[in-house]
């Protein structure tokens, strides 16, 4: 039987033994918190939870946790290019860091997003909240934009390379992070006013700003919109809506309504505020005539950072926001990518479920075109799986044989089964860690040491030998999956500093 075939006929089981007819695809939202840790869900971290997130906890019990999930990088812009295109940034121009508000769109006009693909498929489709992907900016001299600051901003222009050049029919959030600036809100492909106004919501980042706009009233704004959005839809036709909210990241500024109520200071608030949002865009979901078949995802785009958070403070308080797991953003150890990953279907999910599977947030690609029935180009979601088997509580069939993760500084770690190599002798990122032994990499066992105490590098070479060679050929292949090679749009150095000895 054709590969494709055979993955369409599963699909339209999938959904026919869920209660669910081919022609009646199920509505998505996911939502993605931003520098969310593993451990910050309570339901996910009882032991060491210390955050009470009653929204998350019911999403949980209601639906299935992933307990392993992984951002396909530890930082936020690589992530989001790797949810919407099921392709690892580290292919693209982006082969460490982050953009910033001004820079240029990262993802190429004929790249296939999720949304583009869904859109196909007969859905509307929506972005609300922090896009992080850089836009054509308009300018007044015709030169482009790029970097932490520009001063030659047409307010007025049309905005190119943003969401709704890329799938999505309608978009209204900021350009990045929140302490990034411009400061001021985008509507499709408008700024929604003028940026007349000079803020700074970071230390060092002070730029253009509306006048109106000010950090602690952009997550209730995204939330009004969601909701807003939510209210309008109809069951006639099927919906995805990519909901970005702009925390618990910095700037740690929550409601004033929150402030205080964690008892473990001003992160602790704004991780339970991000969970009464993901709340309120539950219950317009269950006072909708569409609950039954409306999948809702709720992730993270890497773990919690640990500076702004004052992470030490935190634990001496018993909460630990990457529960077992070593590291924080930024970083290749798990603390920095494994992240909540919950999911609510009552058409088709199984309440308090639970998945081992290992996925990764490139998945979402291939998963909803399994979901709707519909092949994918060659040329898209070439680093993406369908984990569409493992809502049923089946094991996830997948030709790709490992999971790449990627640090800020563009380290690379693979994981295989139980085992991860790490390209590294330290964090990769900001943890200002390394291994005592004289190895030149790292390698665990993610079953018995979670918390990648116990380097095994020396005493299992014919581990390395296989995870270092299976790594080589994904990165050579421009592809992860079966199917034709690609090409990456840059020459990629995943053994940076590695020598193997």
């Amino acid at each position: 039987m054709h590969a494709s075939f055979k993955s369409a006929v599963l699909a339209l089981i999938c959904l026919a033994s869920a209660g669910v007819s081919a022609s009646s695809k199920p509505n998505i939202i996911y939502i993605l918190a931003d520098d969310l840790g593993y451990g910050d869900v309570q339901a996910l971290n009882p032991e060491h939870g210390r955050i009470p997130t009653p929204e998350m906890d019911r999403l949980a019990k209601e639906g299935m946790v992933f307990t392993d999930a992984h951002s396909s990088s530890s930082v936020c812009t690589p992530t989001r290019y790797g949810i919407l295109t099921g392709r690892y940034n580290w292919r693209t121009r982006l082969q460490s860091g982050v953009i910033y508000g001004f820079d240029q769109a990262l993802i190429e006009p004929d790249r296939l997003t999720v949304a583009g693909f869904l859109k196909k498929q007969g859905y509307n489709t929506a972005c609300i909240g922090k896009w992080h992907l850089g836009m054509g900016m308009p300018t007044t001299d015709g030169k482009p934009t790029r970097g932490k600051a520009a001063q030659n901003i047409d307010w007025k222009g049309k905005i190119t390379g943003g969401p709704v050049d890329l799938g999505f029919d309608y978009y209204h959030g900021i350009s990045a992070s929140l302490d990034m600036p411009p400061y001021i809100y985008i509507e499709n492909d408008r700024f929604v006013g003028e940026a007349t106004a000079t803020k700074e919501f970071h230390p060092n980042r002070r730029g253009p700003a509306h006048p109106d706009l000010e950090g602690v009233d952009v997550l209730p704004e995204i939330a009004k919109r969601s909701v807003g959005y939510l209210e309008k839809q109809k069951s006639d036709k099927p919906f995805f809506i990519y909901i970005a909210l702009t925390s618990p990241h910095t700037p740690i500024d929550p409601s004033k309504e929150w402030q205080g109520k964690s008892k473990l200071g001003a992160y602790g608030d704004f991780v339970m505020q991000t969970d009464a949002v993901i709340g309120q865009i539950m219950a317009a979901v269950d006072t909708s005539e569409f609950a039954e078949n409306t999948m809702i995802i709720v992730t993270s785009d890497n773990g919690c950072s640990a500076k702004p958070a004052k992470a030490d403070e935190l634990e001496k308080a018993g909460h630990f926001p990457s529960a077992q797991f070593r590291g924080y953003k930024s970083d290749l150890w798990d603390g920095g990518h494994r992240v909540p990953f919950i999911v609510r279907w009552p058409a088709a999910v199984k309440a308090s479920s639970t998945s081992d599977e290992i996925v990764c947030l490139t998945d979402l690609m291939a998963t909803v075109a399994e979901l709707t029935g519909t092949r994918l180009p060659e040329t898209a979601g070439e680093d993406s799986v369908s984990f569409a088997p493992a809502l049923k509580g089946k094991t996830i069939e997948s030709t790709r044989k490992g999971v790449v993760h990627h640090s800020i500084g563009g380290r690379f770690a693979y994981r295989e089964g139980k085992w991860k190599l790490l390209l590294t002798k330290g964090s990769g990122g900001w943890t200002k860690e390394k291994i005592s032994d004289d190895s030149p990499a790292q390698l665990y066992d993610m079953v018995d040491d979670p918390g990648e105490t116990k380097n095994l590098y020396k005493s299992h070479p014919e581990v390395v030998d296989r995870l270092l060679a299976h790594l080589q050929s994904d990165v050579k292949r421009g592809r992860s999956t079966a199917g034709p090679d690609q090409d990456n749009d840059r020459n990629v150095n995943f053994a940076k500093g590695f020598k193997r000895r």
